[in-house]
């Protein structure tokens, strides 16, 4: 009997709700970024698909807060 563990796969597509669980922001926030442009995403029929990518981007374009 084998107890291996099988490591995750790292995903290159997050629906909206799996891109705000990653940015720890609200689904609508994730839909109204991607509503002004904010944030890029691909059309696959009528789904959105968010490109990790495009996450990092994202994230590496936010400014510091200067306190």
């Amino acid at each position: 009997m084998s107890t291996a563990i099988a490591t995750p796969v790292d995903r290159l597509l997050y629906k909206p709700e799996e891109a705000a669980k990653a940015l720890s922001l609200g689904r609508s926030t994730v839909y109204e970024l991607m509503a002004e442009g904010a944030l890029k995403y691909i059309k696959l029929g009528r789904t959105r698909r968010i490109r990790r990518s495009d996450l990092e981007a994202f994230v590496a374009a936010l400014p510091p807060q200067h306190n």
